[in-house]
């Protein structure tokens, strides 16, 4: 059995190209947290998404988990961990088909990334437990 989730918020950013549907962005970005509950705001330019819902840590730790890039994803937010946050970034296309896939950087994602920003108090036991190696 994995310990508990640790107690995090997320948020999630992308922008919205006038080529794009909002609706579609807004669906890839929901895919990410799987089916937890989150807070939306758009506008004409940029779509956010946050969750403070467990349900959302565990979806991405599953994704993490079965797509075996948990070491790229600890990688990726130790380098970009500032106090009680971290950051990556997602192909926006593959969260469009329910997988989270990180980038290294913008250009890997045509349309550009979603950004994804987690919250923690305690930041390294946070992504200690979204990277473990469990059983």
């Amino acid at each position: 059995m994995s310990p508990p989730e640790p107690k995090a918020k997320l948020a999630l950013k992308a922008t919205v190209s006038p080529s794009e549907d909002a609706a579609k962005v807004l669906q890839a970005m929901k895919n990410v947290l799987g089916d937890a509950q989150c807070e939306v705001a758009t506008d004409s330019r940029s779509a956010r998404l946050s969750t403070e819902d467990p349900r959302a840590m565990v979806h991405i730790r599953d994704q993490l988990r079965d797509r075996h890039v948990r070491s790229a994803a600890r990688r990726q937010m130790l380098l970009k961990s500032s106090g009680h946050s971290t950051s990556l970034m997602l192909n926006r296309q593959a969260a469009t088909a329910g997988v989270v896939a990180i980038c290294g950087g913008p250009d890997e994602s045509p349309l550009g990334p979603i950004y994804l920003t987690l919250e923690s108090e305690n930041i390294d036991a946070t992504v200690d437990w979204l990277t473990a190696y469990t059983g």
